[in-house]
Order: structure tokens, then C-alpha cells, then sequence
């Protein structure tokens, strides 16, 4: 009988089976963490697991490399190769933020109570006191800076997409990628100097201050992200709207803003998240305080950032309580963005145009 089969296909022969790369990625990782593991013994010290972790990656990507040569020859290997190292990227960023999610959660559960969010650090020392001042500083101060910076942000983006041309547009352009490098210290070191002029005090600390300078660092990320989204909206939604004779603002509130409301919300929510843990700027203009203090125009205000600051700068005698509610005063500011981020996705699919299918 003649044999049909004919030569086998280059293409598909000696191909390595679907679960070879996760399992070489597992076992990469095992390998290391076991050499970590004899190296920690060895030493009486603690396992490093990030560091293992990354080598262990790095292991992975030439492993797979060298067996899908083997195997599949240089032009698998080669893909293999490239997909590997998107792959890997990819867990390398992941690794660091892990690592500090644990570190945050495992240190700040300790005070995770609900003391820590109804008592403040008036007259405690030692064990007890909570965040509840420095929580209410935190919220009132960003959300006055986002009051201020939103609104701003997002008419001068308004301005550059639709109206800016010429000089006064680039003048505009170029001023908000400088303020965008500024350094957080500089915007707090203005705003203190601005209303010790105005106030004549220079000694003035206040929550409103505060604000100030956080909207300062908020506004050029809130135009640049509101400004690219702007430019995402197609011109023929525009031309649509000006030829059923909507005038142009008319067509700005209606079309171009609904259209991009998705984008711009994110882009302001990473503009608070960008703020929201500023120690420097806030601790020169808006001071610390261990009393509560709900007015954002008179005497200090506290903020989680600072008071993370204060704990760990300022310990006393016993360091265990002050680090407990550092960390967990830290674990409750990243609780905060996480919350902000929900919202916004939130916002962003509600008010988003249901486009038709």
C-alpha cells in the first residue's frame, strides 16, 4: 500500500505542548525561591520573595528561549523569545506593586479598627488615638483642591482643543508642560508665600492653603488628559452638529464633552490619586494639628500623608503604637484612591453615550 501521510509539516511538527510554558514559569519560580530560601537559612535572614520572584522570571525567558530551540527551532524560539519578554514585563511591574500591597496590608491591619477611624491623637501618647482628623483634613483639602483645578483644567482644555490658535494657545501649552514638572515642595512653598503676603503672617497655616497648592500640581494633568481626550472626539460629530445649526458652545456641552466624559473623569480621578498623598506641599502650608478641625480657612489641618510623616518622624517612647498607625493610617489613603477609582469607572459608564450596535 502507498503511503499518503507525505513529509511532515515544518510548521506544526515538534511543537512544545500549551502547559509547558506556565509550568516552566512556575518552576522557574520555584527554583529560585528554593535558592533564596537555602541563602536565608544560611544567613538567618528573611526570604526575599521580590527579588526571587524576578529572577526567577529572568530564568524563565532564557529557559523557554533555550528549550523552544531545541524543540521548535530558531524561528519558535525566537517568537517564543519575544513573548516571553512581554510576558515577563509585564509580572516584573506587577511584582513591586504586590510587594508593597502586602507590605501596607500585613502592617497597617494591626489598627484597622474602629477606633482608628472615630478618635483622633488629641492627648494620646502611647497606645490608642486614631486618624479621624487627619482623614477629614485629607478629604476636605483634596476636594477643595479638585473643586479649584477641575473646573480650570478642563475650560483650558476646552480653550486649546476648540478655540486656542496662535500665540496665546502655545503661551498656554507651554506653561502647562512646565507646571507640570514642578516639584510638589515648590507649589507649597507659593501658596505659603502667597497668603503670608496677602495675610501678612508668616506663620499662617491653614487647610485652605492646602488646597492651593495641590491645585496647582492637579491643573496641568487634569488640561493635558482632558485635552487629549478632547481630541479623541471625531470632527464629524462636530460638523454634524453645526450643520443642523447648534452653535458652537451648544455643540461643546452636547457632543464633544458627553462624547469624552469616559476619559476625562479617569484623567481627573489620576489627577487627585496624583495628589492626594503630597506631604511636603501640605505640611508647609497646612501644618499638623492632633485635634480635629473641620474649617478649611482657620488654624491647621491635619492629612493622612502628613500624619503617616509625623508617626514615623516623631515616635516616643514605645515606637510599636506610632508605626501601627502610620501603616494603617497608609494602608487607609491607598483604600481611598482604590474607592476614587471605582467611582470614577462608575461615572464614566453611566454618563458615557451608548453608542448603538
Amino acid at each position: 500500500m502507498t503511503d499518503v501521510t507525505g513529509p511532515p509539516n515544518a510548521l506544526t511538527s515538534g511543537r512544545l505542548p500549551r502547559w509547558a510554558t506556565p509550568v516552566l514559569l512556575v518552576v522557574s519560580w520555584a527554583v529560585m525561591l528554593g535558592v533564596f530560601v537555602l541563602m536565608a537559612l544560611a544567613g538567618g535572614s528573611d526570604v526575599a520573595i521580590a527579588p526571587a520572584l524576578f529572577l526567577g522570571t529572568l530564568l524563565f525567558v532564557v529557559t523557554g528561549f533555550v528549550l523552544s530551540l531545541l524543540v521548535e527551532g530558531l524561528r519558535q524560539a525566537k517568537d517564543r523569545l519575544v513573548t516571553s519578554l512581554v510576558v515577563s514585563a509585564f509580572l516584573v511591574a506587577l511584582i513591586p506593586l504586590i510587594s508593597v500591597l502586602f507590605t501596607v496590608v500585613s502592617n497597617g491591619r494591626h489598627r484597622f479598627d474602629a477606633a482608628f477611624f472615630s478618635n483622633s491623637m488629641r492627648n494620646v501618647v502611647g497606645e490608642g488615638g486614631g486618624a479621624l482628623h487627619a482623614i477629614m483634613g485629607t478629604l476636605e483639602i483634596t476636594g477643595m483642591a479638585a473643586l479649584i483645578s477641575v473646573p480650570i483644567g478642563l475650560l483650558t482644555a476646552i480653550y486649546l482643543v476648540e478655540y486656542g490658535r496662535g500665540p496665546l494657545a502655545r503661551a498656554i501649552t507651554f506653561f502647562v508642560d512646565v507646571m507640570t514638572g514642578i516639584p510638589s515642595i515648590v507649589a507649597g512653598l507659593f501658596a505659603f508665600a502667597f497668603f503670608a503676603l496677602v495675610f501678612a503672617d508668616p506663620g499662617i497655616r491653614f487647610g485652605f492653603g492646602g488646597s492651593i497648592a495641590l491645585a496647582l500640581l492637579m491643573i496641568p494633568v487634569v488640561v493635558r488628559s482632558s485635552e487629549e481626550m478632547l481630541k479623541l472626539v471625531p470632527n464629524e460629530l462636530r460638523e454634524a452638529s453645526y450643520a443642523l445649526g447648534v452653535p458652537k458652545w451648544l455643540t461643546i456641552l452636547k457632543i464633544v464633552i458627553p462624547t469624552s466624559i469616559a476619559g476625562i473623569t479617569t484623567g481627573v480621578t489620576l489627577a487627585i490619586a496624583r495628589v492626594i498623598g503630597e506631604t511636603a506641599p501640605l505640611l508647609i502650608i497646612a501644618g499638623f494639628t492632633a485635634s480635629m478641625n473641620y474649617d478649611l480657612f482657620q488654624n491647621r489641618l491635619m492629612s493622612l500623608p502628613v500624619f503617616v510623616y509625623t508617626q514615623y518622624a516623631n515616635p516616643g517612647a514605645d515606637v510599636a503604637p506610632y508605626l501601627e498607625r502610620a501603616w494603617a493610617a497608609a494602608l487607609t489613603l491607598i483604600l481611598i484612591v482604590m474607592l476614587l477609582n471605582l467611582i470614577a469607572r462608575l461615572v464614566a459608564r453611566i454618563f458615557s453615550p451608548q453608542l448603538g450596535r
